[in-house]
C-alpha cells in the first residue's frame, strides 16, 4: 500500500500540487474577532490581505484540534497501513502537539509516523513535496520519513518584510525581538532558526531584499527545488523565478501564496524563498 502523507496549511503547499500527489492538508484558523475561518478553505489568501489591511486589530489564529487530525488519520488508515505526519514547527504553533495528541485517538493497526518539522511555510512544504513524491514512487514509511528529516536539515528560509508591526503584534518575532523598535527606514530579512524566527540582516528597500533572496539561491549548491512565496506581491515572485530559473529547473521551482495564518504574522509585502538541497 502506498504511504500517505499528511500536513498542514502551513506548509504553502498550492492545492493542485497537493491534489496531484494526494497530499492531506489539515487547515489552521484564523479569526477576525467572533469570525473565524479555516486556513485555504473558507477563506483565501487573497481574501485575507485585503481584509487584514483594513483591520485596525491584528486577527488570532488557532491550531487545529485532534479531533482535526484523528478524523484524517481513520479516513486514510482504510486506505494503508502507514502514514507520515509533518508539521510546522513546535515553537511557533501547537500543530504537533495536536497531531501527536490525535494518534492516540484512533484504534487502528495503521502505523503513524509524526515529524516536527522545525520550520515553516516552504521550508518544510517541499519535504513534503519530495515525501509525496517518494510515497506514489513506492517508497516505504521509513525511508521516506528518513528522505525528509535530511531534506529538513538541508532547507533554510530567507524572507523579506516590509515590516515587522504584525510578527510582533503577534508574538512570533522570535531571535528577532532585538530588530523591533529600531526599523524606520530599513527592511528586515529574516530565517528560522531552531524553530523560530531569526534575523539574518536588514536592508534599505524592496528591490534589495528582493537581491538578497536571489543571492541566497545563487550561492547555493546541490539544490534540489526552491519555493518562492508572495503575500500580496504577486509581481515579485515572478520577477524572482525569472532570475533564478536559468540555475535551476523550472519544474523544481513552486510559486506560492503565503497563507492566511502565516500572513496574520508576515504582513503584506513579504516574499520569501525557500531553497531545499540534495540529500
Amino acid at each position: 500500500m502506498t504511504v500517505k502523507i499528511v500536513t498542514d496549511t502551513l506548509s504553502d503547499i498550492p492545492d493542485d500540487i497537493a491534489g496531484e500527489l494526494g497530499i492531506t492538508l489539515i487547515p489552521l484558523t484564523v479569526s477576525f474577532g467572533h469570525q473565524s475561518y479555516l486556513d485555504r478553505v473558507e477563506i483565501t489568501a487573497e481574501q485575507f490581505y485585503k481584509r487584514l489591511v483594513k483591520e485596525n486589530t491584528l486577527p488570532t489564529t488557532t491550531q487545529p484540534p485532534p479531533l482535526t487530525f484523528a478524523n484524517a488519520y481513520k479516513k486514510l488508515a482504510a486506505e494503508t497501513d502507514e502514514i507520515l505526519v509533518v508539521t510546522l514547527s513546535s515553537k511557533l504553533s501547537g500543530t504537533y502537539s495536536s497531531a501527536i495528541n490525535a494518534k492516540n485517538m484512533v484504534d487502528t493497526d495503521c502505523r503513524i509516523e509524526i515529524i516536527d518539522s522545525q520550520k515553516i511555510v516552504m521550508s518544510f512544504g517541499l519535504a513534503v513535496i519530495a515525501a509525496a513524491k517518494m510515497a506514489n514512487a513506492g517508497a516505504g514509511l521509513d525511508e521516506i520519513a528518513t528522505g525528509v528529516k535530511a531534506r529538513l536539515e538541508n532547507s533554510q528560509l530567507v524572507a523579506y518584510f516590509d515590516t515587522l508591526k504584525y510578527l510582533a503584534k503577534g508574538g512570533r518575532v522570535g531571535k528577532a525581538q532585538g530588530l523591533v523598535g529600531s526599523l524606520l527606514s530599513v527592511k528586515p530579512i529574516l530565517t528560522i532558526k531552531d524553530g523560530e524566527m531569526a534575523p539574518l540582516t536588514r536592508v534599505r528597500s524592496k528591490a534589495a531584499g528582493i537581491d538578497y533572496l536571489y543571492n541566497a539561491v545563487a550561492t547555493t549548491e546541490n539544490i534540489e527545488s526552491v519555493g518562492v512565496e508572495y503575500c500580496t506581491t504577486p509581481e515579485d515572485a515572478e520577477m524572482l523565478i525569472e532570475r533564478i530559473s536559468p540555475m535551476i529547473p523550472r519544474e523544481n521551482i513552486y510559486k506560492s501564496i503565503v497563507c492566511p495564518v502565516v500572513g496574520t504574522y508576515s504582513g503584506p509585502g513579504a516574499v520569501a524563498v525557500s531553497i531545499m538541497q540534495k540529500p
